[in-house]
């Protein structure tokens, strides 16, 4: 059986699609169906069901992935273990949010990039930002190596690890944390007054609506008065006194030290957010890859 056919096969089993195998193989949509026709002839049975969104693979190809796809993949990392010597100088594309990336991804990755110049190892680096659905489309269609993301991806195509949990934090500053101060029910916790100016990312609210109905069982009643997509330029608005904010807590650690900002509630269960380290599956086979992806993980050991 040819290892070419099989290698289309497994991708188009991850991928769910023949568009999306394509790209991901650099061949022409009708190139990866004559493929898999092939192989289905050599095998005598079917192996996707053709819906009106992509494929459905039958239990004969969910069987034929199940055994080729490591056998696959153990090929590709020696092929890859091949190319990984100190002369070659391998580049790594991650995807990610920008904050996030740019405050705990892309320092603890750069002991390991080749710019260093002690690490003969390493790689070149090259980032994109942005959201969970873009960098997820993004990683499925080939463009980026490893993604961070909020969102844990479904289906075979991605393969998801749990890489840290964000704290959120509701802050000011000092000025506004004396108006809510007012006297509160006991056994109650009162979200701020309304009056309070909030600052926010999006004008749906993300992270305040979050905040809120974890915290005060209810919805923001405020709108944003400041909208500012990036949280780094929110916390600069609420040091300012523009209002407040629910902030990561590793973005906002050092203000809170500073007293540039107040933590307005402290409650007993802070509302957290997990990020997802996001590889194409089978691609953790590459060593510039999977040095990133271990990397990451260990220092995410000790982000708090």
């Amino acid at each position: 059986m040819d290892l070419a056919l099989l290698r289309t096969f497994v991708t188009v089993h991850r991928a769910g699609s023949f568009t999306r195998a394509a790209a991901l193989l650099g061949l022409s949509q009708p190139a990866v169906t004559s493929q898999i026709r092939t192989l289905e002839r050599q095998v005598g049975r079917p192996l996707f069901l053709r819906r009106a969104r992509g494929v459905t693979p039958t239990t004969i190809g969910d069987e034929l992935a199940h055994k080729a796809a490591p056998h696959l993949d153990a090929l590709l990392e020696i092929t890859e273990s091949g190319l990984d010597d100190e002369s070659s100088l391998r580049t790594l594309h991650l995807a990610g949010p920008p904050e996030f990336t740019a405050e705990r991804a892309l320092p603890a990755l750069t002991g390991l990039t080749g710019l260093t110049g002690d690490n003969k190892q390493g790689f070149a680096l090259r980032t994109s930002f942005g959201t969970a659905e873009e960098t997820l489309d993004g990683l499925s269609a080939g463009h980026h190596d490893l993604a961070i993301s909020t969102v844990r991806p479904r289906g075979g195509l991605l393969t998801a690890a749990p890489l840290c949990d964000e704290e959120h934090v509701l802050v000011a500053a000092p000025r506004w944390a004396e108006r809510t101060d007012s006297p509160k029910p006991r056994h109650k916790v009162v979200p701020p007054p309304e009056t309070i100016p909030l600052v926010e990312v999006h004008e749906s609210l993300p992270f305040a609506s979050r905040y809120w109905a974890s915290v005060f069982d209810s919805r923001p009643a405020a709108s944003g008065t400041v909208i500012v997509p990036d949280l780094r330029a929110v916390l600069a608005c609420v040091v300012a006194g523009a209002g407040l904010a629910v902030l990561p807590r590793y973005l906002c650690a050092a203000a809170l030290e500073r007293r540039e900002v107040v933590a307005l509630h402290e409650p007993a269960v802070p509302p957290l957010r997990t990020y997802f380290l996001v590889v194409r599956t089978g691609t953790l086979a590459m060593p510039h890859i999977a040095r990133a992806h271990e990397w990451l993980l260990r220092a995410a050991a000790d982000w708090s």
